[in-house]
């Protein structure tokens, strides 16, 4: 009968240093992985805390622009550029606005900076109005025209536009081919193949709100007072400029003195209030920055939003 060698006390040391060795290995990976997930998880939550602040204090910011916009409704009167909702809030770190609040220790607050603006969007040309039934109106036509070359955009622009949106909201039957999606900003109009650095600088100019609208005489730029006002020089556009800055305009016939034709303001295109404007938010917190647009309208002393989209959320470089 054969019997086993004994084992070498040697490779049963080594063996089991094997062994000991696999389970540190093991058990090292295995909380390596479990600190990393927790660690993941922890930046996560940090995250969503600071992403659901951030809207929180945008929400309020939003809110107390809507507040603005609704005591100036109640002063009545012409829509201008001297009143309190015009007057931008330059960056400012959010704890000023709780200094006033003794009982509020701001010190272990987050370091969060706010600013922002209130914009009239009736001083831009409202490309609502190109489009009339299913056609182009040839004289809204002209008046894009106009702002596309002061923006240094292409020839084509204008058309670009005008055809892509009158494809979009016609009514009636359908025509060969996909019908576009209507575009609800002018960064949107790009769909029609419009460049993106072209709509940048058109943006200054025009803009796309849910129905027809005039431009307000007390806050649109001589190129828009221009374009829509057909036969009017831009030396006449600048002396409307020059006059409302000594007083607003409450009136429409209060401009046309400063015309040389009365005939120039068309009452249909020009006004002297706006109920459109766009409200601008930016929040820095910490090592963040969150900025949100917008689009309110006021309805007597009501003021709806009708859009509201995040622009960017970004990395600040320290």
């Amino acid at each position: 009968m054969m019997h086993a060698a004994p084992r070498s006390p040697r490779r049963s040391r080594g063996a089991a240093l094997l062994i000991a060795m696999s389970l540190l290995v093991l058990v090292s990976t295995l909380a390596a992985g479990m600190v990393w997930q927790q660690n993941r998880a922890i930046q996560v939550e940090a995250a969503e805390r600071a992403r659901t602040q951030s809207a929180w204090i945008l929400n309020g910011a939003l809110d107390w622009a809507r507040l603005i916009l609704r005591e100036d409704a109640r002063t009545g009167g012409p829509t201008a550029l001297s009143e309190p909702w015009a007057t931008p809030l330059a960056e400012a770190r959010l704890s000023t606005f709780l200094a006033a609040d003794k009982d509020h220790n701001t010190e272990d607050g987050p370091d969060a900076f706010l600013s922002g603006m209130i914009v009239d969007l009736q001083s831009r040309y409202n490309l609502r109005n190109l489009i009339e039934g299913n056609k182009v109106v040839d004289k809204e036509f002209l008046a894009l025209q106009k702002l596309c070359e002061a923006a240094n955009a292409p020839a084509d622009t204008a058309g670009r536009i005008a055809e892509g949106l009158r494809a979009a909201w016609s009514t009636g039957e359908p025509q060969a081919g996909a019908t576009p999606i209507a575009p609800r900003t002018v960064a949107q109009l790009a769909w029609f193949g419009v460049d993106p650095a072209v709509l940048e600088r058109l943006e200054a100019f025009v803009v796309l709100l849910p129905v027809r609208t005039p431009v307000n005489l007390n806050t649109a730029d001589v190129e828009v007072i221009v374009a829509v006002s057909p036969g009017l020089d831009p030396g006449a556009a600048q002396a409307i400029v020059q006059a409302r800055q000594r007083a607003a305009f409450k009136t429409i016939d209060a401009a046309k003195k400063y015309v040389p034709s009365q005939d120039l303001l068309n009452t249909k295109n020009v006004s002297v209030q706006s109920n459109y404007f766009e409200v601008r938010g930016k929040l820095r917190l910490d090592d963040r920055a969150l900025e949100e647009r917008s689009i309110v309208e006021r309805r007597g002393l009501d003021v709806i939003t009708i859009l509201r989209e995040r622009v960017s959320s970004v990395l600040v470089d320290r």
